[in-house]
């Protein structure tokens, strides 16, 4: 407990005393944005909001998104409770919900190849899946 809050006071006095070149830090961002340059983009093929016939009445009807790359489809139910989907032909991944320059908590597919995500997204999001296939990010979608 005690380390944190020392730590805490070495970040202030850093950023007083010798804080990052605002070009510096612009550099780092444009390389982090580069570090996935191999993923292959799963394009959104299917989108309710677009794409489906809206029902008369219905009121709180999950957004459904289908991405698709290759052989691999991605299937998104995004509600107000979060987001569940689905990795198509079943596979196990590794998946990051992005939502900013941070990658969210990381996630699992299970032996179906489903997957869950307890928080909705706020604002744009993507998903960065680590499949047996390679790495694979999905196209942003405002939420």
């Amino acid at each position: 407990m005690a380390y944190d809050l020392v730590e805490e006071e070495l970040r202030r006095a850093a950023a007083i005393l010798d804080p990052v070149p605002a070009g510096l830090r612009q550099i780092a961002v444009e390389a982090f944005a580069l570090h996935d340059l191999d993923a292959r983009i799963a394009e959104l093929t299917f989108d309710s909001v677009v794409d489906a016939i809206p029902v008369r009445g219905a009121t709180d009807v999950p957004r459904m998104l289908t991405f698709h790359v290759g052989g691999v489809t991605v299937d998104v139910e995004l509600t107000a409770q979060g987001l569940m989907g689905q990795v198509l032909p079943p596979q196990s991944a590794g998946i990051e919900v992005l939502s900013g320059p941070q990658a969210g908590s990381p996630l699992t597919t299970d032996d179906m190849g489903r997957f869950t995500y307890d928080e909705p997204p706020a604002g744009p999001f993507a998903l960065r899946l680590r499949t047996g296939e390679g790495v694979l990010v999905t196209d942003w979608v405002t939420a």
